[in-house]
């Protein structure tokens, strides 16, 4: 090796030394994350020196085709990112120590990330789910559970606008149950408020745990008069949580016989698929669940275009044939 080679092998070296040794000291980070950043700089070092350029001397340029490099050799947006926060932080703290005179990590974004599918029931798993009675030995356990489960699915509502229910409209209610006009008035995010359609199936379940919410206030020693509004309570008469309409969901789709557990926002995005799988409707499931910006809900529209494309897989002569004949 040339002696300005090695000079610059040991300038890096002891550059790279000097700033883990300042995250590590003066930064306090973990070791773990110290080990990663190390990584992360042994990664630069290399794409440097195959590039024929020194550390010092990085351009942006130099980083976005690195960039490029590495999403193209399969590397996920969210590791890019960050490694890019290790090179950034390394780029910044020579700035500081006045031997570069800016960051050419400062403008560089990782790619984005494809934002993830909604995991969302199958028609026939909603409706085997919503058709689940349980031999629970508390007939008011199973009315109210199942009424929860239809308005979930059946309105679309978020955890915490079922939690948030009441059984009679007021000034400080959260949201209510209308039966006579079979529909169901929520608090959305940002204080929204907004309507949505109670199904047939959903009115008979409430109907049915209206007729049992009363014993349960009754045992429970709450009574009547002093109740609170809450529409779905506990056995002690409060206001269900929300983590407990998790967790009896997550048990009753095991004992309804689903493969996977289920969660109330699963029902939710079972009920927008659904809705626009039978309507193609975008901007009417966008009022039903309340979104401001219809590209929160265009989504489901990948949902959708998935069912249809496996119902294609599935059916289509065309899409069955394995290879030539």
């Amino acid at each position: 090796m040339g002696g300005s080679a090695a000079h610059e092998v040991a300038s890096v070296g002891a550059i790279t030394e000097r700033y883990l040794e300042h995250v590590r000291v003066e930064k306090r980070l973990a070791q773990r994350t110290v080990e990663l950043y190390a990584l992360d700089l042994q990664k630069l070092q290399h794409f440097a020196a195959q590039a024929g350029v020194e550390l010092l001397q990085v351009q942006n340029t130099h980083i976005r085709r690195w960039v490029a490099q590495m999403h193209s050799a399969g590397r996920s947006g969210r590791g890019i990112a960050l490694i890019l926060s290790g090179w950034r932080g390394l780029y910044a703290w020579l700035g500081c120590e006045g031997l570069i005179a800016s960051n050419p990590v400062q403008d560089v974004r990782a790619p984005k990330v494809a934002r993830p599918l909604p995991k969302a029931l199958g028609v026939d798993e909603a409706v085997q789910l919503a058709a689940f009675h349980s031999d629970s030995t508390d007939p008011w356990l199973e009315a109210r559970d199942a009424a929860m489960v239809e308005l979930l699915y059946g309105s679309g509502l978020r955890v915490s606008e079922l939690t948030g229910l009441d059984t009679v409209a007021s000034a400080s209610a959260q949201g209510w149950v209308d039966l006579q006009a079979a529909e169901v008035h929520v608090l959305g995010k940002g204080g929204k408020r907004r309507t949505v359609p109670v199904g047939r199936e959903a009115l008979s379940a409430l109907q049915r745990w209206l007729a049992l919410r009363a014993q349960v206030l009754t045992v429970s020693g709450v009574g009547q008069n002093d109740a609170a509004p809450a529409l779905f309570i506990g056995r002690y008469g409060t206001r269900l949580t929300a983590q407990s309409v998790w967790q009896r969901l997550k048990r009753r789709s095991l004992q309804a016989g689903l493969a996977t557990p289920v969660h109330p926002h699963m029902l939710r995005h079972s009920f927008a698929s659904h809705v626009l799988q039978s309507s193609s409707d975008l901007r009417a499931v966008q009022e039903l669940l309340g979104h401001a910006n219809i590209s929160t809900t265009q989504v489901y529209t990948r949902l959708d275009f998935q069912h249809l494309a496996k119902t294609y897989d599935a059916a289509h002569p065309r899409a069955r044939l394995k290879g030539p004949r």
